[in-house]
């Protein structure tokens, strides 16, 4: 990559109310990743901890490409569906996260998702959530069967509708996302978002300092509001550009390969 893009980082994790912690997490340059294992304690905890295993060697690259991603996930999938499990037990674990990519010498957040981890970005005083849930009550959100005040009641709003290694066919979703100085990324499994709003949380993620100090707030606002279930942050921020560094383009200004995930080839999404 030929900017000086640079991030710093700050993690988090508690097991909250549950018995053991079925997350996972890696943040280490340029991959940052959070999963949230499902299938019980030690079905759960094993698939969360192969899938992020499987993106270990992308540290330290400088860039990295959707394929790397593709392959990652596959080969952990994989694994998981090679665990002994009881019948109708099956291991599986959602994935979220942002890796470091580029696209003309400028850099840009990769980001994938499978299940109900999410990305957020907040920037110029705002947050976006960048991914899609992929879970029962998202897809009952998008119908209208439900409103937004219904889901938080609803009683399958844990189910997802995809996982790595649950399904029989992965669909991983991709976004590349210009990169900007002042970005702040949280990746974070469900535990977060199942105990804050999107209003608590831009708010702690704006007045707590650095990202360390960000993932340590978020994470202890979560068990004040009931810590139900298990809660793992990252916090990512971009840092700076030389003066003689290009200007970011916008994704309009990009090409196919940087537009949304409906815009690239859906097929390379779908692995056996």
């Amino acid at each position: 990559m030929s900017t000086s893009f640079e991030t710093a980082w700050g993690v988090a994790t508690a097991t909250g109310r549950r018995s053991g912690n079925e997350d996972s997490f890696l943040a280490d340059p340029p991959v940052f990743v959070v999963a949230d294992g499902m299938g019980g304690h030690d079905a759960g905890e094993v698939a969360s901890a192969i899938v992020v295993q499987e993106f270990s060697d992308l540290r330290g690259r400088e860039s990295v490409e959707p394929e790397d991603l593709f392959d990652r996930i596959e080969r952990g999938a994989a694994r998981i569906r090679a665990l002994p499990a009881p019948p109708g037990r099956g291991a599986g674990t959602t994935l979220a996260g942002v890796v470091l990519s580029s696209r003309g010498g400028a850099p840009y957040w990769l980001v994938v998702n499978i299940g109900d981890s999410r990305v957020y970005r907040a920037a110029d005083g705002a947050l976006e959530q960048v991914t899609v849930d992929h879970s029962e009550v998202q897809e009952l959100l998008d119908s209208g069967e439900l409103t937004p005040t219904e889901a938080d009641d609803y009683p399958r709003r844990h189910v997802v509708t995809r996982a790595v290694g649950a399904f029989a066919q992965v669909r991983p979703e991709l976004w590349m996302l210009p990169a900007g100085p002042n970005d702040r990324m949280l990746i974070c499994s469900d535990g977060l978002t199942g105990e804050l709003s999107d209003e608590a949380i831009l708010d702690l993620l704006l007045a707590s300092g650095g990202p360390q100090e960000s993932a340590d707030a978020l994470v202890q606002a979560a068990l004040a509001h009931g810590g139900h279930d298990n809660v793992t942050v990252v916090v990512v921020d971009g840092r700076g550009f030389d003066d003689n560094d290009a200007t970011v383009p916008s994704l309009a200004e990009s090409d196919d390969d940087t537009q949304p995930r409906e815009d690239l080839d859906p097929i390379a999404a779908v692995m056996p």
